[in-house]
């Protein structure tokens, strides 16, 4: 077996922003969810919740970039929230807040950031990993699985 985010210092999580600004503190938070116990991870989760699809709906710059690793640890055993993970995942799949005020509001399109396009980035994320998705599906614990095809039945609509 691999070893859990390895490709984590392959972002420059310093150069690209989160919800908060800097989105340097994504790496620590991961590391939290993949090895911490559950209220640590739960605790993590809330804090990268927040970070990269804020209030359940509002991606950002950092989302895309730490989706591959959401998947990765939502196929993990020893992961605590893999539940709360893919419901995450859900949620990033289903955002288009800045889609939807773009048509509305088209001079947003001319924001200094794409705030659009970084939504699109983020769905194509989730979307990317559907043979994670298949393992989910397969796996033994049923509310993990109730979970997997929500999020399937959201990337199939």
């Amino acid at each position: 077996m691999t070893t859990p985010l390895k490709d984590l210092g392959h972002v420059p999580w310093e150069a690209i922003k989160d919800s908060s600004g800097s989105a340097e503190a994504i790496p620590v938070l991961l590391h939290s969810l993949a090895w911490g116990d559950e209220p640590t991870a739960r605790a993590a989760l809330g804090d990268l919740r927040e970070r990269i699809c804020q209030y359940g709906f509002v991606v950002d710059q950092a989302t895309a970039a730490t989706v591959p690793f959401l998947w990765e640890l939502a196929r993990l055993p020893q992961v605590t929230c893999r539940v709360q993970i893919i419901h995450l995942l859900k949620n990033i799949a289903d955002a288009r807040q800045w889609e939807s005020t773009a048509t509305a509001y088209p001079k947003l399109r001319n924001y200094p950031h794409d705030y659009v396009s970084w939504e699109r980035q983020a769905r194509r994320a989730v979307h990317a990993d559907l043979g994670g998705l298949r393992q989910l599906l397969a796996e033994p614990d049923v509310e993990l699985v109730e979970a997997a095809t929500e999020l399937a039945s959201t990337l199939a609509a």
